[in-house]
This record gives C-alpha cells, structure tokens and sequence, in this order.
C-alpha cells in the first residue's frame, strides 16, 4: 500500500503495480481501482502515465534506462570498443531482469495473445534500438554513404531481434544462476559481431569502384 500523506513517485507507481501483478497474477482493472486500491488518486497516476499499457511500457524501459546509467558509473565502460559495450549492456541488462524475473515472466504471460504481451516492450525497442545507433563505430559502417542509412537500421533490426532471442533463452534457462543464459550471450554477441564485419564488403565495393571506373575509361 502507498504511504498515506506523501507525495507519490512516478517510481512508487511502478512499485505497486509491479507488486500488485504479483500478489494477484493479473494486472489491474482499470486506473481507477488501481489507485483506489492503494490509497492515491487517478489525477496522481496520471501526472506520469496515459494508461495502464502505457505503465507497463514504461516499467521495461526503465529496465533499460537502469542499465545504461549502471554501465556509464564505470568509467572504463566509455573507452570500450562497439562489441564490449554491447556485452557489458547484456549482461547488465540481464542483471536487472534477473532481480525482477517474476514480474518480468508473469508479465509477459498476462494475456492469451502473445503479439498483446510483446507490445509492453515497444518503449524498450525504441531505447535499445537508439543505444545501439549511439554506439555503432566506423569499424562497422560501410564506406559508402548512401548505404549507410540503410545498413544502420538493418544493424539496429537485427541487434532487437537478437535481444529478443534472448530474452527468450533467458526464460527458459533453468541452469543455476542463469549460467546457460551469460554462455548464450557471450557466443551470439561474438557471432554477431563476426557477421557485422564489413571489411569484406568494402572491398568488394573497392573493386567494383575501380572496374567500374577502368570500364569507363577503356572506353574513351
């Protein structure tokens, strides 16, 4: 219950219906039971949240804006190269997940409908996805210009369909301390990364440019 004649935190909000998915395995009815029910008012929840749908987005993008700050209170953590920063957003990440995995699993189970439980996780995509573009580096980019839009979205698709992968491997991992689980990230974030070299490509792209421009010019 909230603490009577206080003023109520966005965070408090989170707490109680975090607790309250918990203690009765189903989420709310309505805004105003939910604030009935713990002793603030509707005009309070809505200070901070539009909806009931729009809380549960809110509380995995918390998630993610906890880890981001734990990984920028390590001072080594700004110098890593674009695979170590990815690894250490894992296993971070997963940390988290792991402190509140019931409300996480029970959460993502609440409705029949899969597609319904995803769509909590769409603030969580648009932050990842926008992490990933932040520390995307050079080493990764193609040389060419105009295929770089298209190669960041496609790298920024791919790292949320793979965060994705995991936390589904991280449901099901019954090994003891979620040992299975850091194995599994260590191993796709490597195979990734292996796939996300472009040196390869610029190459080929290099040799196109110089038989393009040797065809061209054989021919005047």
């Amino acid at each position: 219950m909230a603490v009577k004649n206080k003023i109520i935190s966005k965070e408090d909000i989170v707490s109680i219906y975090m607790n309250e998915v918990l203690e009765k395995g189903e989420k709310p009815k309505s805004v105003y039971r939910f604030a009935k029910e713990n002793d603030f008012t509707e005009a309070e929840f809505y200070t901070f949240f539009g909806t009931l749908e729009g809380l549960e987005k809110e509380i995995f993008r918390m998630f993610f804006a906890n880890t981001v700050a734990l990984l920028h209170q390590n001072a080594d953590y700004l110098h890593y190269d674009m695979k170590n920063k990815m690894l250490s957003f894992y296993f971070t990440f997963f940390e988290i997940l792991t402190a509140n995995r019931s409300y996480v699993l029970q959460a993502l189970k609440m409705d029949r409908n899969p597609l319904k439980n995803l769509t909590q996780l769409t603030s969580l995509r648009d932050s990842f996805k926008g992490y990933v573009a932040e520390i995307l580096t050079d080493d990764y980019r193609l040389e060419v210009e105009k295929l770089q839009q298209f190669q960041e979205k496609a790298i920024q698709e791919s790292a949320w369909f793979q965060l994705m992968l995991t936390i589904k491997f991280w449901k099901d991992d019954e090994s003891a301390a979620f040992e299975k689980t850091d194995i599994f990230i260590e191993k796709s974030v490597n195979a990734s990364f292996e796939l996300m070299n472009v040196a390869p490509i610029n190459h080929l792209i290099d040799l196109g440019k110089f038989l393009f421009k040797e065809k061209i010019y054989s021919k005047s």
